[in-house]
C-alpha cells in the first residue's frame, strides 16, 4: 500500500462492535490496516481509544475509505484544513467532493472549526460567509463552494451517557435486540422519552403507513395528535386518503365494520374520496369547510400541525396535498424538521427509510414494524440512538395513547 494516513477513534468499540465494522469496511473498499495503539479502558463504562494506520494503492481509494469508515466515529490523527472547489454546474459536485455522514461534523476553516448546520447523510457541504450547510447533489448550484476530500472534516458521535439529551433507559435499549423484551416495557420506554422531548420544548415526528388506518389505530393517532405528541407528520398518499375516506364514508378502502363482509367496488369509494377533496382544494380547505370532522388528518389541521405527504407513482389521485415531485418532497420534508427531537416511524418501510437519510444522528428514533428484517434494517439506517419494536402497529398504537393519553380506551 503507497498511501497511508493515521486515525483514530473513540467510544465503547469492543461491547458495540464499532472497532469490527471499522476494519471490515477497510478490507471491503480494498484497503489495509495496522492498530497502532489500543487503549480498552479499566471499567465497563470508561470509553476506549484505538490510533490505526490505514493503507491504499491510490489517493482516491484512501479518501473513500476515510469517509466510509467517518460513519464509525473515525477521525484523521492530524486533520489538517479543509479543501474546497466551485461546483462547475447546477446539480453536479467536484469529483473529490466530500460526502457526509449524519453525525455532527465540523470543518475546519480559516484557523477555525465550524459546525455544520443540520447535519444530513449522502450530502455536501457548501462553504458560504464563514458557514457550512449540508445541500442535497440536486440542489447545489454552479459556482458554490463545495467541501473536497477528507481533510478538516471531523464527526463526533451523539453522546450515550447521563449527560446525553435521551432518556438513560431508551439509550440502553437502543444498543441491544428490542426482540427478547415485552412489548409492554418498550411502550413504556418510548411514551416516557416522548414526555422528556416534549418537556424540553423539542418536536415529535411521526413518520406512518397505511397500516395505521387498515389495523384501526386511526382513533389512537388521532387521540395522540389531540393530546399534543404529534407535532409533525410524514406519510403518502394512502394513509391520508384511507383516513379521509374513513371520515366521509365511514369505512376505508372498501373495509366496513369487522362484521361486515367487503364492500363491492371499494376502489370506487377511494377516489370518490380524492375526487372530493380535490374539489374542496385541499385537506386544510375540506377541515375548515366541515367537509372532514374526523380523523387524523382532521386532528392535525385543527391542531395546526405540520404534516408532509409525498407520492409514489402507485398512487390514486393524489389528493392536492400530496408532493408528485419527489425532490420537491425531499425539500419539504428537510424544512418540516427544525426542532425534531424524537422520531416514531409506524409500518412504513420506504418513508421511513427517507427520514432517516435526513435525519441527523443526534434525533433519537423508534422504528415500530411486524416484520422483523424491516426493524432491523431502519434502525441500523437511521440514527446511532434507534430503538426497534416488532409489534403491530394497530396494538402498539392503542398502548402507547393508553399510556400517554389520560382516559384514552382502546
Amino acid at each position: 500500500m503507497h498511501f497511508h494516513e493515521q486515525v483514530e477513534v473513540h467510544g465503547h468499540l469492543m461491547d458495540t462492535g464499532v472497532l469490527a465494522r471499522v476494519l471490515d469496511d477497510v478490507l471491503a473498499y480494498g484497503g489495509d490496516y495496522k492498530v497502532d495503539k489500543i487503549d480498552l479502558g479499566r471499567t465497563h463504562d470508561d470509553e476506549s481509544h484505538a490510533v490505526i494506520t490505514i493503507g491504499a494503492d491510490t489517493v482516491s481509494t484512501l479518501a473513500r475509505i476515510l469517509m466510509r469508515i467517518q460513519v464509525h466515529g473515525v477521525n484523521k490523527l492530524v486533520t489538517g484544513t479543509a479543501v474546497t472547489r466551485p461546483a462547475d454546474a447546477d446539480g453536479v459536485f467536484p469529483e473529490d467532493f466530500y460526502s457526509t455522514t449524519n453525525l455532527e461534523t465540523v470543518v475546519h476553516l480559516d484557523g477555525q472549526w465550524v459546525p455544520v448546520e443540520h447535519p444530513e447523510m449522502d450530502c455536501g457541504l457548501v462553504v458560504s460567509d464563514g458557514r457550512v450547510r449540508t445541500v442535497p447533489v440536486a440542489d447545489v448550484r454552479a459556482g458554490e463552494m463545495i467541501v473536497c476530500g477528507v481533510d478538516g472534516v471531523k464527526v463526533v458521535l451523539p453522546v450515550s451517557d447521563h449527560s446525553s439529551r435521551l432518556h438513560g433507559e431508551f439509550a440502553s435499549m437502543s444498543f441491544s435486540s428490542s426482540a427478547a423484551r415485552p412489548q409492554a416495557v418498550l411502550v413504556r420506554t418510548i411514551a416516557r422519552q416522548i414526555r422528556e422531548v416534549k418537556a424540553e420544548g423539542s418536536q415529535v415526528l411521526w413518520v406512518a403507513g397505511r397500516a395505521v388506518v387498515s389495523t384501526g389505530a386511526s382513533r389512537a393517532l388521532t387521540a395522540l395528535v389531540e393530546a399534543g405528541y404529534v407535532d409533525v407528520l410524514f406519510a403518502g398518499n394512502a394513509l391520508a386518503t384511507l383516513d379521509l375516506e374513513r371520515a366521509l364514508f365511514g369505512s376505508s378502502f372498501g373495509l366496513g365494520s369487522p362484521h361486515s363482509r367487503r364492500v363491492q367496488r371499494g376502489n370506487e369509494q377511494h377516489i370518490r374520496t380524492v375526487n372530493t377533496i380535490r374539489r374542496a382544494g385541499s385537506i386544510r380547505a375540506a377541515v375548515e369547510s366541515g367537509l372532514v370532522s374526523q380523523g387524523i388528518m382532521h386532528a392535525m389541521v385543527k391542531a395546526g400541525k405540520s404534516y408532509v405527504l409525498v407520492g409514489s407513482v402507485r398512487d390514486d389521485g393524489p389528493l392536492p396535498d400530496v408532493h408528485t415531485d419527489v425532490v420537491a418532497g425531499q425539500r419539504a420534508m428537510r424544512a418540516a424538521l427544525r426542532g425534531i427531537g424524537f422520531t416514531v416511524m409506524v409500518a412504513t418501510t420506504l418513508h421511513s427509510v427517507a427520514t432517516g437519510n435526513i435525519l441527523p444522528a443526534s434525533v433519537p428514533v423508534a422504528c415500530i414494524d411486524m416484520n422483523p428484517s424491516t426493524v432491523a434494517g431502519l434502525t441500523d439506517r437511521t440514527s446511532a440512538q434507534a430503538l426497534g419494536v416488532v409489534a403491530d402497529a394497530g396494538l402498539f398504537l392503542e398502548q402507547l395513547a393508553a399510556e400517554l393519553v389520560p382516559d384514552y380506551h382502546a
